[in-house]
């Protein structure tokens, strides 16, 4: 292809369909029809066609053999834009359609992964194919960042993008975290954690309900305490469009027969946190809460995989947020989803959510994509990668 023929809607519509046909399930989402290898394959093909575009490419274990890739495309400026696309998908098993047959019908292409998010790297890549057929270069040095881990367990993909960061370069100029934001740049969302509690009482036989300590009724004081909280954060102030923390009890389970006082029972808790909030004192505040409900049992509370973070937000009036919506037409925006955004805050000077599609096609029976969206997202990126003045 030479020209604009590799970012036509039909290349781009044909380029995402092969992606989707490599299937990149999270392997804690993986099940009979998922396929086998998690993200290694799309790993694979990654680094690949990378190298074959003239990028220098670095692969990067994470974790059980699964691996980053980071790959440079060398600019004609110092400065650094990442785009950091994750390689994983949400699982397949509830798919009404093939899940990875990426076939492109009308206005649109089907697929696991087609919105979330392999829509942008096909995007970047064709984007960067068509600088390198012209025998051009992008202006700012472009790293396109394939992350591991992003839908389930902790976003380790992210995490060891951003140690590795630290390590060797130190920071990026500006970060492009790609998620299905219909091509506006979100500047805000929450953070959170996921908290499980184990309730602690003592048996006794139910005909002596004194003699023992109930542990679910324990844990429904739980569930009720946590409603309780979340009706006073939706009620307080808070200073931005990303609005209000919230808190649920997402699942609960415990006894062991009707007659016997069960000593025991497990309380799921996921807890999103907003800009303005601390981490660190949620916790503290959760535990107070806990803890004082389940009285008099006790109780363990855990954070999976230790993941738990502060909100992502910079200020909707950036650089970076007002040229992706000078040029894409759109407005900036928050977002109820999380992202790798959270954590890049520190080693990015710019960062920001984007990329085509809707979120509400992402995750369901049928997911796709408009192709419209390809278009005007290799738009923003064509002119990204031109410098101020592309």
């Amino acid at each position: 292809m030479s020209g604009r023929d590799s970012t036509s809607p039909e290349a781009l519509a044909a380029s995402l369909g092969e992606l989707v046909r490599i299937p990149s399930v999270n392997p804690h989402h993986a099940g009979a029809r998922s396929g086998d290898g998690g993200e290694r394959r799309i790993a694979d093909w990654l680094a690949e066609r990378a190298e074959a575009l003239g990028a220098a490419v670095v692969t990067d274990h994470v974790k059980d053999g699964r691996c980053n890739v980071y790959a440079t495309f060398v600019g004609s400026s110092d400065r650094v834009l990442a785009i950091d696309v994750h390689l994983d998908t949400a699982g397949v098993e509830h798919m009404t359609r093939a899940p990875f047959d990426g076939a492109v019908e009308g206005t649109r292409v089907y697929g696991r992964g087609a919105v979330d998010t392999k829509a942008s790297l096909a995007v970047v890549l064709a984007v960067l194919g068509e600088l390198r057929s012209q025998g051009r270069r992008p202006v700012p040095t472009v790293q396109v960042v394939g992350t591991v881990g992003e839908e389930m367990r902790g976003m380790v993909g992210a995490v060891r993008y951003r140690d590795w960061l630290a390590d060797n370069a130190g920071s990026v100029d500006q970060l492009i975290v790609a998620e299905p934001t219909g091509c506006a740049p979100v500047y805000g969302h929450k953070g959170g954690c996921d908290l499980e509690i184990t309730v602690y009482g003592e048996a006794a036989h139910s005909a002596e309900v004194s003699a023992g300590v109930n542990a679910v009724s324990a844990a429904a004081r739980i569930v009720a305490a946590v409603d309780e909280e979340h009706a006073r954060l939706a009620e307080s102030p808070w200073p931005t469009a990303v609005g209000a923390g919230s808190v649920a009890a997402v699942s609960i389970g415990g006894g062991l027969a009707p007659n016997i006082i069960p000593d025991r029972c497990e309380v799921s808790i996921n807890r999103r946190t907003a800009p303005g909030e601390q981490v660190e004192h949620v916790l503290r505040s959760m535990r107070d809460l806990v803890v004082s409900a389940a009285r008099p049992a006790t109780v363990d509370m855990q954070v999976p995989d230790d993941f738990a973070t502060d909100a992502f937000y910079r200020t909707p009036d950036s650089g970076l947020v007002q040229r992706i919506s000078s040029i894409s037409g759109t407005r900036p925006a928050v977002a109820a989803f999380g992202s790798n955004a959270l954590f890049y805050g520190d080693v990015a000077t710019e960062l920001v959510v984007f990329g085509p599609g809707s979120i509400a096609q992402a995750h369901k029976a049928v997911e796709w994509i408009e192709i419209a969206e390809l278009v005007r997202a290799a738009d923003v990126y064509r002119r990204l990668f031109a410098g101020a003045d592309g």
